[in-house]
């Protein structure tokens, strides 16, 4: 699969990539992803106001040091000439490719008419595309855009948008199989993402819900799409890109990771969390990481709790690997979670500062 000239690895046919997701895919979780099977991260979203280029989470979600290439960058905003500097600043500090937020369905980001309340304005849309395409072209810099189905079942809009966007330059497409109404809830649907790839010759994207390697096995073949992009299931479970490339490959599931396994993939990426946030915040922020990666699991939820009195980086981890060794003496392969209600921060994913 290219993306202009960057060419990314296929299991059967199809690439998968790690969905950007606010206050989740920062460089320590990009990197562990990667390593675990996908073969593509996007950044975090990048606000284009240059006031806050140079906050501190800003710079954090901009940072890409030691990260395999190509390095993509999504940028979120409202304006045409903002969103096109935006691209340019990321492009003079290493990105190699421009992805524009058009699927993010936060309030937050909505009420500013960002993110997936663009597709509610198709002209500011496609001028936004033209200028950013304009703006990376000199550089040979590919634009890719992410976006949702529409702004609500009434105004499902993707695939004309879709036909506008690959008209003015944009080199990929990812569809999230909801409106922005939807937010989160019901189901996705992939109606809407099988006709955008029917109509585009560039590469289509299909997201949402892709939570097991039967379901992208199935999203696969129902939408014919090139890519698959995974965000939620990937919460605590990022070893799911191995299990869904091995069941592509060979239609068969791949072993559960051992607890051993399981718990030297954690540990390696709090450690590199606490060194990209520091101790303070670091120890904050790597909460909800190890929720995830505990949850459903036999004592999770009691571990959970105590875990989040913890207030040091060194008690952290160690008392996430002590409990690993403790469950490895039950069970060598890390056993099926349990159904568990959705974490608050799962569902609250783009609640938080998605541009700043």
């Amino acid at each position: 699969m290219q993306i202009g000239p960057y060419t990314l690895p296929e299991h059967d046919g199809a690439a998968l990539f790690v969905a950007p997701m606010a206050g989740v895919t920062d460089r320590p979780f990009r990197q562990l992803c990667r390593r675990l099977g996908a073969g593509y991260a996007v950044s975090e979203m990048v606000t284009s106001r240059k006031d806050l280029w140079n906050s501190l989470k800003t710079s954090r979600r901009a940072d890409h040091s030691g990260e395999p290439g190509p390095i993509a960058v999504q940028i979120a905003g409202t304006d045409a000439a903002m969103m096109a500097e935006a691209a340019a600043y990321n492009i003079a500090r290493g990105a190699q490719i421009i992805d524009i937020n058009m699927g993010c369905p936060a309030k937050k980001v909505c009420n500013k008419w960002a993110g997936s309340a663009l597709m509610r304005n198709e002209p500011l849309a496609l001028e936004i595309v033209e200028a950013v395409v304009a703006q990376c072209a000199p550089h040979g810099v590919p634009v890719t855009l992410k976006m949702r189905t529409g702004w609500s079942l009434e105004e499902r809009n993707a695939l004309r948008l879709a036909r506008a966007f690959e008209a003015a330059g944009v080199a990929m497409l990812t569809i999230h199989g909801r409106t922005r109404e939807q937010g989160y809830k019901g189901l996705a649907e992939y109606d809407t993402i099988a006709a955008v790839k029917a109509a585009l010759r560039i590469p289509v994207v299909a997201n949402g819900d892709i939570d097991s390697p039967e379901k992208a096995r199935q999203v696969l073949d129902y939408t014919r799409a090139d890519a698959l992009m995974v965000g939620r299931a990937a919460q605590g479970r990022p070893w799911i890109f191995r299990e869904i490339a091995h069941y592509l490959a060979t239609g068969e599931h791949l072993a559960p990771p051992t607890v051993a396994e399981a718990c030297a993939w954690l540990t390696e990426h709090l450690l590199d969390h606490y060194s990209l946030y520091g101790e303070a915040s670091g120890v904050r922020s790597a909460r909800k990481h190890i929720g995830w990666a505990v949850r459903g699991l036999p004592g999770g939820e009691t571990f959970r709790q105590h875990m989040n009195t913890l207030e040091s980086s060194d008690e952290q981890w160690r008392a996430l690997r002590d409990w690993f060794d403790a469950l490895a003496q039950t069970f060598e392969r890390l056993p099926p979670a349990a159904a568990a209600a959705p974490d608050d921060a799962t569902e609250a994913l783009d609640a938080e500062a998605c541009v700043a």
